[in-house]
């Protein structure tokens, strides 16, 4: 005997799921009814959908951040889907939130963390991808804790680029009075792009790969060979200062030239710390995997 399917029956399914009301109703009929069944059916047809999107390009979505009230612990993951239209979509941000507390309750210093530490996420990945019909996947997380420091953040209006900055020796007491420095230097991060707090943190290969560059294009302008390591170090000088966030020029302040360095330097003296810039991590959408 068919089971009548009501609407109250499909409405209590599309609260619990998410999907359309049709897909919900083919659901319940299918399943006879069974609530439960009708869930393992709309996930399986989420999954269904992730396979066959496999190949599709995903270089929409979303950045977030976290950081505790202590200011000692920090995540950011990117979460990516096919369209800016889905990115937006309430489903998908509650899905990416649900990524970054699992990040955030997990610890889950990364990628492979992430996926080791929630066994569940595949078929919250089905589920979602069920609800929107597009590919979804995870493409990075990171989690870090501090013992004494302080991790500022930033994402920029429209959540395609974050920036998580680790900073050490901030005391707890000094929290609140270095809040503004912190998210100035994130706000620098997310619009000059650096890619390294210092000189130190540089890939010494690509490093030797750009001078050579430099050495080339003097060449090319018929510089004499006793001038050209001169002037590919003035090029890599210039170089240090785009791509070190400390040699930096504040974004903010240029007029005056002062460098991120500078600043910190300057809140140390005005308030007796030793704060420095130990890491950071700069999400831009689609550009990393």
């Amino acid at each position: 005997m068919a089971v009548n399917i009501t609407a109250t029956l499909v409405n209590e399914l599309r609260t619990k799921s998410g999907a359309g009301m049709m897909d919900c109703k083919k659901a319940l009929v299918e399943a006879e009814g069974d609530m439960d069944k009708a869930m393992d059916i709309l996930r399986k047809k989420g999954a269904s959908i992730a396979a066959k999107r496999a190949d599709r390009a995903a270089h929409e979505g979303v950045i977030l951040t976290k950081v505790s009230d202590n200011r000692l612990e920090g995540a950011i993951v990117e979460v990516n889907c096919e369209t800016d239209f889905v990115a937006k979509s309430e489903d998908f941000m509650a899905f990416v939130k649900t990524v970054l507390e699992k990040t955030f309750a997990t610890k889950s210093a990364d990628k492979a963390a992430f996926d080791a530490n929630n066994s569940d996420i595949a078929n919250l990945i089905n589920d979602i991808v069920a609800k929107v019909g597009e590919k979804v996947e995870v493409s990075r997380v990171c989690y870090d804790v501090l013992d004494n420091g302080y991790v500022g953040e930033y994402v920029h209006p429209g959540n395609k680029v974050g920036v998580t900055v680790k900073f050490a020796n901030v005391a707890a007491d000094k929290h609140e009075v270095f809040a503004p420095l912190a998210r100035n230097i994130a706000v620098q991060i997310a619009a000059m792009k650096p890619l390294s707090v210092s000189r130190d943190g540089l890939d010494k290969a690509s490093l030797e790969k750009e001078a050579e560059i430099y050495r080339d294009m003097a060449r090319n302008e018929g510089k004499p060979e006793n001038v050209i390591e001169r002037i590919a170090t003035g090029k890599l000088e210039k170089y240090y200062k785009e791509v070190c966030l400390l040699e930096q020029d504040y974004f903010r302040d240029q007029s005056n030239a002062r460098t991120i360095s500078q600043l910190v330097a300057e809140f140390n003296k005005e308030n007796g710390t030793q704060v420095s810039v130990q890491s950071f991590d700069l999400y831009q959408l689609g550009t990393s995997k």
